[in-house]
């Protein structure tokens, strides 16, 4: 049996650019102080996936303990765009990651791709670089992943114990859970995985999503 479909994360899981958003939210968090922009850092790091406007409001209310008008969410959301786009158009993929959405185009199976980054930055990001062609659809924020996931489930009447959610944070896991769909995390070899005890995880995921199913 082989796959129904597979979702996927983008920043970590198709392209290398977990690191770049990471440097933007540094440069965004300095002006109000090393320590604050230290803990926005964190922040953003162990809440992989989310928005980042969600990000923005966490690190007002709960480390500024300020008040932040939408207004200056959304600047600081065009801020962090000019930051960054130009920089992922250029990353590399992850490991495999080509390879393994080039054949899962060969075997006809569909693939989604469920991302924390804005809806229009992410169709265009793909877009840019040709790799629409490899996904039934693409989607962004705001709407949360597991809502993405559920719709299209819903949508398509997939079994869920025939989809699979590859990510690389506990918030695409959670999605995962939610749906009742399995989920394969990707970390980094120099990385400790954070996904619970048993979790399926690898660093390279070319071929291993097709034997891991045949298994089953």
């Amino acid at each position: 049996m082989k796959w129904e479909t597979i979702f996927f994360d983008c920043d970590g899981v198709i392209l290398d650019s977990v690191d770049i958003k990471t440097k933007a939210f540094e440069k965004i968090f300095k002006p109000y102080g090393k320590e604050n922009a230290k803990k926005g850092v964190e922040f953003h790091l162990i809440h992989g996936g989310i928005s980042r406007f969600d990000k923005f409001r966490y690190f007002f209310k709960n480390i500024l303990q300020l008040e932040v008008s939408n207004q200056t969410i959304l600047e600081l959301g065009e801020q962090f765009s000019n930051f960054v786009l130009e920089e992922v158009l250029k990353s590399s993929f992850i490991d495999g990651a080509l390879e393994t959405i080039q054949e899962l185009k060969k075997k006809n199976v569909p693939a989604y791709v469920i991302s924390g980054t804005p809806n229009d930055e992410i169709q265009y990001i793909f877009n840019k670089r040709n790799l629409s062609q490899f996904f039934q659809e693409i989607h962004g924020a705001p709407r949360k992943k597991n809502e993405i996931i559920s719709d299209i489930l819903a949508r398509n009447n997939y079994s869920n114990k025939n989809c699979l959610f590859i990510g690389d944070a506990m918030t695409d896991y959670d999605a995962a859970i939610e749906n009742n769909i399995d989920f394969l995390g990707v970390v980094k070899v120099d990385q400790i995985s954070p996904f619970p005890k048993g979790t399926w995880v690898c660093s390279f995921i070319s071929d291993q999503i097709f034997k891991n199913k045949n298994k089953n």
